[in-house]
């Protein structure tokens, strides 16, 4: 299950994209503000993103599985 923080982070690193895609259908991108435009919601974009990709890596939906026993399978030396 999502947890909320993940939930909103993709939707706020999703919206910036939708931004950019409206400031070049509108042609601004030959513009100076267009450009600044653009960066600060690349930028956005980028931030929210990372923060969705630590949520995930945090809840264990990607990267390493997390391996609790490894401790308890440690060999036991004989004595005689």
């Amino acid at each position: 299950m999502l947890s909320m923080m993940l939930a909103l982070s993709l939707v706020l690193g999703i919206l910036p994209l939708l931004g950019v895609a409206l400031t070049l259908m509108n042609g601004m991108i030959t513009t100076v503000d267009g450009l600044f435009m653009i960066l600060i919601l690349l930028t956005l974009s980028g931030v929210f993103m990372l923060n969705a990709l630590w949520e995930m890596r945090d809840c264990g939906m990607i990267g390493k599985k997390k391996v609790a026993a490894a401790g308890a399978k440690a060999p036991t030396a004989k004595t005689s």
